[in-house]
């Protein structure tokens, strides 16, 4: 199947394959979660799955990269990884732990996605809670499943790794103790900075907050063997530029919900909406600079300007005057294949549920 190069094809594709697919695997990890034990951790693996389903809504896109006989399995990986994103995302950010440790042991089970024949073993080891019935084991071991059968996965999971650290490093040092967390997420970046375009401190932390690296190298993986120049552009292709502008989206929508729960907010520290409007101009830009080296670019640039629709069509910023006022600007900039997606993403919502 040809990977889709017009809004219109990426929209019916999305509707008719990679949707459908998605909610078969999530409504599997709700029942699995509905079976966790220990009451805290199954509140939170479950309010992950209902509240952030979006996520892997979204990730699944990339299965269109994948053939026709993978493209099932490339959906399953992305499920089963931004579940433990999300899940892990939770279990920290309303955490009855502020530890370091624990945020570092309950992260490892991410990298452990990544290395099949890597046995799972108890993350929750410096929290209260520990019976989760199998529920993160279980996702580590069928991300370890799939990618193991992929004919290029073993010349992508380096790169995979790399990314996946990066993330692991922002979800310990954006949770721990709000007294600490700023320091040490600035001496973080300053060990990074020499390797990056110029960007400030959180700039690279949104860099670092997105999946959509990893779930790209995976379709591409799933394809054929890989060599280390074609791991290397896909890689930097997506990071920093493309996660980016996943992440700081992100932040934009979440503006009010993480003011009123006094949460780590990287698009607090624009001086005002003029630095914030540019910067973002100038992320986007640069996100679609990047792919245009890419195999399928028109396909990484239609990702880029739906992401823009993607975030923007929430509701959280359609009940909001100020951020509706501000994302108007930001459909703008996007172009037409961004004002077709915000125009037509809730009609996909809407035959898929």
């Amino acid at each position: 199947m040809k990977v889709p190069k017009k809004p219109w094809t990426l929209l019916y594709k999305i509707r008719q394959e990679t949707l459908p697919a998605a909610h078969e695997y999530l409504n599997e990890w709700k029942k699995k979660a509905d079976e966790i034990p220990d009451t805290e951790l199954r509140e939170q693996a479950l309010a992950s799955l209902e509240s952030k389903a979006f996520h892997c809504e979204g990730g699944t896109i990339y299965g269109l990269l994948a053939t026709d006989n993978r493209r099932r399995d490339v959906i399953r990986f992305i499920v089963a990884y931004q579940t433990i994103s999300d899940y892990l995302d939770n279990l920290c950010d309303r955490s009855t732990s502020l530890e370091e440790r624990d945020f570092r042991s309950l992260h490892r089970s991410m990298y452990h996605a990544l290395t099949p024949g890597e046995t799972p073993d108890n993350y929750y080891e410096f929290r209260d809670e520990q019976e989760d019935g199998g529920y993160l084991a279980s996702l580590v071991t069928t991300c370890q499943n799939v990618l193991k059968t992929l004919p290029g996965f073993m010349d992508a999971q380096d790169a995979m790794r790399q990314l996946s650290a990066v993330y692991c490093d922002l979800q310990v040092y954006k949770h721990i103790d709000e007294r600490e967390r700023e320091e040490k997420l600035e001496d973080w970046f300053a060990r990074h900075k020499q390797a990056l375009p110029p960007m400030t401190w959180y700039e690279f932390s949104a860099c670092a907050g997105s999946t959509l690296g990893i779930f790209c190298l995976a379709a591409y993986a799933s394809k054929r063997k890989l060599i280390a120049q074609e791991v290397e552009e896909i890689k930097d292709a997506y990071f920093p530029w493309v996660q980016g502008l996943h992440i700081m989206l992100d932040y934009f929508i979440d503006q009010e919900e993480d003011r009123q729960e006094g949460d780590l907010n990287f698009v607090f520290y624009y001086e005002n909406e003029e630095q914030m409007v540019e910067r973002f101009r100038y992320i986007k830009e640069n996100a679609e600079h990047s792919v245009q080296q890419l195999p399928d670019a028109k396909f990484h640039q239609l990702i880029n300007k739906g992401l823009l629709a993607l975030y923007l069509s929430d509701k959280k910023v359609q009940e909001n005057k100020e951020l509706k006022r501000t994302a108007k600007r930001f459909i703008r900039f996007g172009g037409l294949p961004t004002a077709f997606f915000y125009l037509n993403r809730g009609k996909v919502a809407r035959q898929t549920s």
